[in-house]
Formats: C-alpha cells, sequence, structure tokens
C-alpha cells in the first residue's frame, strides 16, 4: 500500500473512530503532507522503509527551511500519531519515531493588558446596536477568557441567564461550563435585547451578529478591535487573544486557583496554564528592580571592612 493510500485511512480513521474535529484532521493532512512529499523525494513511497533517520532528517530539513521550534514540535507530533496509526493496523511492525526525541521549543511568555488598560478597552460609548454588540462581545471575552473562535460561534442558548454561565464548545469538541460576571452579563442583556435590530430577514440562533444578520466571523471581530483600539488611544496591534490572556494573568494576579484558571480556559494540560505563572513572576521581578528603594546602586559606594 503506498503512503498516500496510508495517509487517507489515517484521516479517515481520526475523523470517523477519534472523533477529531475538522481543524484537527486538516491539521494533520498538512503536516503529513509535507511529511510524505520528503519521503517521496527520497524515493520512499512505502512505509515499511521509513527510518529513524529520515525522520530526523526530515526535521533538520524543517528548521533550515525557517519553521519555528514550535511548528517543527507539531509536525513531529502528527509523525508520531501517525506511525503509532501504523503499528495498530499492523501495516509495520515498529513505530520507528518513537525514538525521536521532540525539539525544545522556547516558551513565548503571553502578553496582557493592565487593569487600566482593560478599563480603557471596554469604556465605549453606547450609542448604536453595533455599539452595544462590541460591549457585550469585549466583556464577555474579558470575563470569560473566551477564544476568540468559541465566542463567534455562541448561540443564544449557550448563554444561562439564570445560573449567570456560558456553556462554551472548544478545541477538540470539548465543552465546558464558565461563570459569567455581572458586568457582562448586564451588558449581555443590553445586547440582547436590540439584537433583533441586527437579525433584518435572517433567523439565526448565533448570538452575535454582523450588520448583515449573519454570524460575526473572526475577521470582522479583529477588524472592530482594531477600530475601537484606534478610537480609544491604546496599542492598535494588541491582538484578540491578549483579552484572554489577561483574563489569566489578572486572575491569578489577585489570587485565583491554577487549576481553576485552567478549567475556565478549556486548557487540558495543567502545564500550558502555568505559562501565566511566568507572566506574574516576571512582573514581581520587574517591580522589584523598580521600586525597591536598596536595588538601584546609583550613588552608593560601598566601604569595605
Amino acid at each position: 500500500m503506498r503512503l498516500s493510500d496510508n495517509l487517507l485511512d489515517f484521516l479517515n480513521y481520526c475523523y470517523f473512530e477519534k472523533g477529531l474535529s475538522d481543524n484537527s484532521r486538516k491539521a494533520y493532512d498538512n503536516d503529513l503532507k509535507i511529511y510524505l512529499k520528503f519521503l517521496e523525494d527520497r524515493g520512499i513511497n512505502n512505509a515499511k522503509r521509513i527510518t529513524v533517520s529520515d525522520i530526523e532528517d526530515f526535521l533538520m530539513t524543517r528548521n533550515k527551511c525557517g519553521d519555528q521550534s514550535s511548528t517543527v514540535a507539531h509536525k513531529l507530533t502528527s509523525i508520531k500519531n501517525f506511525h503509532r496509526y501504523l503499528v495498530k493496523e499492523n501495516i509495520v511492525e515498529k513505530d520507528v519515531s518513537a525514538s525521536v526525541s521532540r525539539p525544545k521549543s522556547k516558551k513565548i511568555i503571553p502578553t496582557s493588558l493592565s487593569m487600566e488598560e482593560v478599563d480603557i478597552l471596554l469604556n465605549i460609548p453606547l450609542n448604536s446596536v453595533f455599539d452595544y454588540r462590541n460591549k457585550a462581545m469585549l466583556e464577555l471575552m474579558y470575563g470569560t477568557g473566551l477564544r476568540v473562535s468559541e465566542l463567534i460561534h455562541l448561540k443564544v442558548f449557550d448563554i444561562d441567564q439564570i445560573n449567570s454561565i456560558v456553556r462554551v464548545t472548544g478545541k477538540g469538541s470539548k465543552d465546558r461550563i464558565i461563570p459569567v460576571g455581572e458586568y457582562s452579563m448586564y451588558y449581555l442583556n443590553l445586547y440582547l435585547e436590540r439584537r433583533h435590530l441586527l437579525l433584518k430577514k435572517a433567523n439565526t440562533d448565533y448570538l452575535f451578529l454582523n450588520n448583515h444578520g449573519k454570524p460575526i466571523s473572526r475577521q470582522g471581530f479583529f477588524k472592530n478591535l482594531k477600530t475601537i483600539l484606534k478610537k480609544q488611544g491604546l496599542n492598535e496591534n494588541i491582538h484578540p487573544h491578549t483579552l484572554r490572556h489577561s483574563f489569566a494573568t489578572h486572575l491569578l494576579n489577585r489570587g485565583a486557583d491554577l487549576r481553576s484558571i485552567q478549567e475556565m480556559l478549556g486548557h487540558s494540560d495543567i502545564s500550558t496554564t502555568k505559562i501565566y505563572t511566568h507572566v506574574t513572576n516576571e512582573k514581581v521581578k520587574n517591580d522589584y528592580e523598580e521600586y525597591h528603594p536598596r536595588n538601584h546602586k546609583k550613588g552608593f559606594e560601598s566601604n569595605e571592612l
């Protein structure tokens, strides 16, 4: 059987048996097609001919092509899962990817807004229905730590106003429930009272709509955020994910438990959530260096005993 046939069977296995999302399946498809093209250029069309050296050479080539270490690590994860599948289906006897080490990826410390900057961002004058919608979206995003993809896919019935919670379907089609604060719920209700003005002749359950009465897109959200940042005099390079980072960082700074933050963010592994402890530790260090009276040696003359 050719490698291209193995790949197709693997993708079907991921989708139908493992229940992975379309996005996950596409990610595997993209990674593994690059991998198989590399193998085919070497004259390898059969899984039994792949060696450890082939995989290591592929990763080295991706590094030389300019892929970041995190991108290379992601491709290796796809490769390892593919080779495990080959063993599981008795296509090969041995998993040659098992001994290949993952590249060490440099942890990128997420940026977040200060509480003052959040206040400025959310201080949106409420004149039109679009202002109410934008205010509700940003309040909900900062108030719950939602990803943009999760926010724009919310349905009206995902909001439980009685219990002040939102039901979210996150990565890997995993559902979670997040509490919604009074501020977020208040402005969400104000928007819901006016949402019919955006419906036009359409009929949809999606919560946040654009001017055509259709669900707002990721691009539409990003464009609106850019406009608001400019109006509020804030850095226009702030990314939508910055609100999610701010949500987690501010909770941690005020004493929230890391496990609770993990649950609300929908991280499957707490090591992902722990990146925010680096953010707060870095702030502590910077505050010490800037404000501690005996940290700076300027003007200090030592007297040796």
